[in-house]
């Protein structure tokens, strides 16, 4: 149960004034619907509106609070005439100017012959000071409703400042204070104050520099979502330690046969990783392990031998893949080789219906399937293993704590769980998310694999890249073109992947395809068929082809519009490229106007193929909130840190969340009590709900 002290910080937003039935949606958009969510929205910049000089002295360009009479009001001529209202101080005129305004509202605001204190940005046309729709207009009566320092916040449509700094400002006044669950120590050490004190010294900072990561309210709360962080893993890590694994030691029979069956050898990062495993898998307790490795390095061939080495040991294996695709490409790499082995592998996704379905889940109940691969549909409450001992959750970034407590469900004894992603996550960011994961790295490349030779070329050269790709066709090549990230919005990406694809299909005919996610399955499946049978030349798509993705036949990667994507993504979509033997290259292909970050990102896929390297940088350019694209990837989102600026943070939060479990695991002691309501607060709680269910 969550604790009552915390009842006010997840109350509806709408109790909040100015918020009503209309507005709460582009607020939900924007933050969330509750006031924590308000509360943790953090501001990004400072208006000062201080500076309060005479009309005739104001500095163009800057921002002005100016005490002026109302002298005139000049509606607009017609609809594209702006409507203008003259003011006067002693030193002389300005007007301010309202595009499509209502009559009636501006007589209102500013009544002829009174006076009003005006703030917003002050231009010069010709010799005339003007401001355009200024940000205020108060009745000097009122001072307090004209902001002197004003935060500013990230907005969307449908949400004004204004709006948002008022509903922020009244819901800390409606929570209450919180029992403090930092040692009092540290607290004394740091200087910080309360967590509600750190909220208000937030979003009602006196300079810029009290929004700054390092400043102590910034990072007092940056301490708290990382404690919060790093207490759920290790109270999930503790958990699974405490529960017995099974020890299960196979007798290489069947990895054997896998092995004579594989046509490369494995690499020395391969043959580490599959060893630290099997030893997990061997000892008493509970395996919790992450394999990382680049885009192509082999992890899928590692985890087989993995689950060859549990059916030795007399235990089913789950294969759970985040996609329908990725768990047809997995199907696809292991079928052959565990038919070497002897093993039989099945695959259930949500297209599985019916009686076929009916008859995997008896199979698999009976214990005649040895690997089950598939999607959440793995994880449904009709799904039995005869006896489940070992779990890969691929693209694990992808799947919560729950996902992976559901799957360990399902076994009846201790089970040993693989997670494996092929994003690589910088090393202080594997602290912070896989805190309670051991971690095996895959760094090296299967011999033969030639480099990807990769471009940046403007988009005004698009036809110059249309006839190359026009000259590759006729030679037989395969060609990926990946149109932009649009937003947030994946109608607009679609939008803008079917414009290509029509372009495209006009030059090459029926040779193109198209595929994105709101296409069905079974539609995605046919084009990705015909793309790998070749039938098609050119798969136009949106960035569902991202993972797991494997036409070695696929020599050429367009990216449209690279500068929208984080280097992960980019890094992942050119790693489509470049796994048969023939030479690869990946165009990106950018805008004229591309700012300082996107040049630096676009520099460093020019740079490296080194995806490590990569994802360090990539933390180095982004910060640690957008790493990854969090909103794609199902990471915790972190709203507070700053993995730069807060890196010392994140080994003290790292310590003394182990020092607490050590003491206190149950979290039943004072602090332990206040522990409760920080991770409740941060939606850490599956700490909280794996002590409930022992």
């Amino acid at each position: 149960m969550r604790p009552e002290l915390l009842f006010d910080y997840f109350a509806d937003i709408e109790r909040l004034p100015g918020i009503g039935k209309r507005t709460k949606p582009a607020l939900e958009r924007l933050a969330g619907t509750r006031t924590v969510d308000l509360l943790l929205h953090r501001p990004v910049g400072l208006i000062d509106r201080r500076y309060r000089p005479k009309v005739a002295d104001a500095v163009p360009g800057s921002i002005v609070t100016l005490e002026v009479t109302v002298v005139e009001h000049r509606p607009a001529l017609n609809k594209r005439t702006p409507y203008r209202v003259v003011c006067r101080d002693s030193s002389g005129d300005v007007i301010l100017v309202f595009f499509h305004p209502r009559p009636d509202w501006i007589k209102k605001q500013l009544p002829e012959g009174e006076t009003r204190i005006i703030s917003g940005k002050l231009e010069h046309y010709g010799d005339q000071a003007q401001i355009t729709h200024p940000d205020y207009m108060v009745d000097p009566n009122s001072p307090a409703d004209l902001p002197l320092l004003e935060t500013v916040y990230p907005l969307t449509a449908g949400v004004s400042l204004k709006m948002l700094r008022k509903a922020i400002l009244a819901a800390l006044e409606t929570v209450p204070a919180l029992p403090e669950w930092h040692d009092s120590a540290l607290l004394a050490r740091e200087k910080w104050p309360s967590f509600l004190e750190a909220l208000k010294q937030l979003h009602s900072p006196d300079t810029l520099e009290d929004i700054a990561p390092n400043s102590l309210a910034r990072r007092r709360l940056a301490a708290d979502e990382l404690l919060a962080t790093q207490l759920a893993l290790m109270v999930v890590r503790d958990r699974t330690r405490r529960k017995r694994g099974r020890v299960l030691k196979g007798d290489g029979r069947i990895r054997k046969k896998i092995m004579a069956a594989l046509p490369f050898n494995f690499t020395g990062d391969q043959q580490t990783a599959l060893a630290e495993i099997v030893s997990d898998m061997e000892s008493e307790r509970a395996m919790l392990r992450l394999m990382q490795g680049d885009v192509g390095s082999g992890k899928t061939v590692v985890a087989l031998m993995a689950a060859a080495a549990a059916t030795e040991a007399g235990v089913q294996s789950a294969i759970l893949a985040p996609t329908e695709i990725l768990a047809n490409q997995h199907l696809a790499t292991i079928q052959p080789l565990a038919e070497a082995g002897g093993l039989k592998v099945a695959l259930l996704t949500g297209r599985n219906k019916g009686r076929p379905r009916q008859a995997i889940l008896e199979a698999l109940a009976n214990g005649d399937i040895d690997i089950l691969i598939g999607t959440h549909a793995l994880i449904q409450d009709d799904v039995v293993f005869k006896d489940l001992g070992f779990a890969v959750i691929d693209e694990q970034h992808r799947f919560g704590v729950q996902q992976r407590l559901a799957l360990s469900a399902k076994a009846t004894a201790g089970i040993d769980v693989l997670g494996m992603t092929a994003t690589p996550i910088p090393r202080t960011l594997t602290l912070t998310v896989y805190g309670d994961m051991d971690t095996s790295l895959i760094r090296e490349k299967p011999p033969g694999r030639l480099p990807v030779d990769t471009r940046v070329v403007s988009l005004d050269r698009l036809s110059d890249v249309v006839s190359g790709i026009s000259r590759a066709i006729s030679a037989g090549a395969r060609v990926y073109w990946v149109c932009p990230l649009v937003e947030e919005s994946e109608l607009l990406d679609v939008a803008a992947a079917e414009e290509r694809f029509v372009a495209l299909k006009k030059l090459f005919g029926g040779r193109v395809g198209l595929v994105h996610g709101k296409m069905k399955g079974t539609e995605k499946d046919a084009v990705m068929a015909q793309f790998a049978s070749g039938e098609i030349s050119v798969l136009v798509s949106t960035t569902v082809i991202e993972v797991g993705v494997n036409v070695p036949e696929a020599t050429i990667m367009v990216i449209e519009h690279a500068e929208r994507f984080g280097l992960a993504q980019l890094h992942q979509l050119r790693g489509r490229v470049g796994r048969g033997t023939d030479k690869s290259s990946c165009i990106l292909l950018r805008t004229n106007a591309v700012g300082e970050v996107a040049r630096a990102r676009l520099q460093i896929m020019r740079d490296t193929e080194d995806g490590f390297l990569i994802a360090e940088e990539d933390l180095r350019l982004r910060g640690g909130g957008e790493i990854l694209g969090t909103k794609q990837s199902g990471l915790p989102e972190f709203k507070m840190v700053d993995f730069a600026e807060h890196a010392d943070l994140i080994a003290m939060a790292r310590d003394d969340a182990k020092l607490i479990v050590a003491k206190d695991p149950e979290l039943k002691g004072e602090r332990g009590k206040a522990l409760r309501h920080l991770l409740y607060l941060f939606e850490r709680d599956e700490g909280i709900r794996l002590m409930g269910s022992g």
